[in-house]
């Protein structure tokens, strides 16, 4: 499925239509350039999730969690990751294969650890369109993501 969208507010409102469909155990799994609003569409997947923290990017923790919503939300920032032992050490797959919602900024510097069900998003900006556009690509790996379907822009 594929989004456009051409403001922030719209990149976070599709991220809490989002987060208003994940089950406990979902992974998604984010890429794109350097500011496309990966963490933007993570914030508004917590909102959609009912946690009112405020998301911060995780990018020297690795993971941050928040607990305060209908599921747990275990928020990933793999960017720094140089080697998977890494992720491991911080006990990756308990949290992956827990009972949260997983959120994976950078998947791609992962992809070998990747499980193979996921929900990917990938997020490209295009300047020629607009300093907020961006298109936003939608793919289920796996038969447990067939609820993206429902996916719609409020």
């Amino acid at each position: 499925m594929e989004f456009e969208v051409n403001s922030i507010e719209e990149t976070t409102n599709l991220g809490v239509a989002l987060g208003r469909l994940l089950n406990s155990g979902d992974i998604i799994c984010l890429t794109g350039d350097l500011g496309t609003g990966k963490t933007h569409i993570t914030k508004g997947i917590s909102r959609g999730l009912g946690i009112t923290d405020n998301i911060t990017s995780p990018t020297f923790t690795i993971v941050n969690e928040y607990d305060s919503g209908r599921l747990k939300l275990y928020h990933f920032d793999v960017y720094r990751v140089s080697d998977p032992d890494e992720i491991y050490a911080i006990g990756f797959d308990d949290y992956i294969f827990g009972d949260g919602v997983s959120i994976i900024e950078w998947a791609n510097y992962i992809e070998e650890i990747l499980p193979s069900d996921y929900l990917h998003i990938y997020i490209q900006k295009d300047l020629t369109k607009g300093e907020n556009y961006r298109k936003i690509m939608v793919t289920p790996y796996g038969e447990k993501y067939s609820y993206v379907k429902e996916l719609t822009l409020c």
